[in-house]
């Protein structure tokens, strides 16, 4: 009796390292992702993803821990997270959708070098900007706040809505568009179309700057809106 119970506890313990074997050869035989390869799919991913940029584009490719043991895919998918952009520290997610499926993000900081417009000299507020006050300067614009301007036409004749210092980079939030209408003016009221145009006069209702709704009295004591424009014109459309 007992030494059909030894036989037994050898035949299980015979199974057991069998199935041990087998699941160790299995894990052996699944190939892992080379991290290389993800690297590489990423750096051809954003250089796709850029091409044709007016401006010079940099990145630096976070490596892949090689602790991170992925099944090896036969084809990567790259693509950028929801709501991500190539500016910056971002991110490239990498994909595969085989019989062993994952997916992981690859840290990526992208670099914008072009030109960007700064202040000359410093300017107080309410200054109308001028060509000379300007200037270009070459740099990375993610490093930069939004909105500034790259161009001197887009700051000229604009007003300072604060002070600001030489150097300084110009957005669009420091530059308001200079008031065209004031509130009690006399304006044009202007209105044309194929083969006519009619004009009045009457009184602003309130400052309007360039591309602005004026509010205009007519002498009949008529309030008709219109689009501020220079030379105290307000467009009937």
């Amino acid at each position: 009796m007992m030494r059909m119970k030894l036989h037994q506890s050898v035949r299980l313990l015979a199974c057991a390292i069998a199935v041990l074997s087998c699941q160790a050869l299995h894990a052996q035989m699944v190939a892992r992702q080379d991290p290389a390869a993800i690297y590489r799919g990423v750096e051809n991913f954003l250089r796709t993803q850029t091409a044709g940029s007016p401006h010079k584009i940099g990145y630096t490719i976070s490596t892949v821990d090689p602790r991170v043991a992925l099944p090896a895919c036969p084809a990567l998918e790259f693509f950028l997270p929801a709501g991500a952009r190539l500016w910056g520290q971002t991110a490239v997610g990498v994909r595969c959708t085989g019989e062993m499926p994952w997916s992981i993000y690859v840290t990526v900081q992208v670099t914008v070098t072009g030109n960007y417009l700064v202040l000359a000299r410093a300017v107080p507020q309410g200054h109308t900007v001028a060509a000379s006050d300007v200037a270009l300067q070459s740099g990375d614009l993610t490093l930069l706040p939004t909105g500034v301007l790259s161009d001197p036409d887009q700051a000229v004749g604009r007003i300072v809505a604060g002070a600001l210092a030489a150097g300084q980079p110009v957005s669009r939030e420091s530059l308001r568009t200079p008031v065209v209408i004031q509130q009690g003016q006399t304006v044009i009221l202007q209105s044309s179309g194929r083969g006519f145009r009619v004009t009045a006069e009457g009184k602003a209702l309130n400052n309007a700057q360039d591309g602005q709704v004026a509010q205009v009295r007519t002498a009949s004591g008529q309030t008709i809106s219109g689009i501020a424009r220079a030379s105290g014109i307000v467009e009937i459309r």
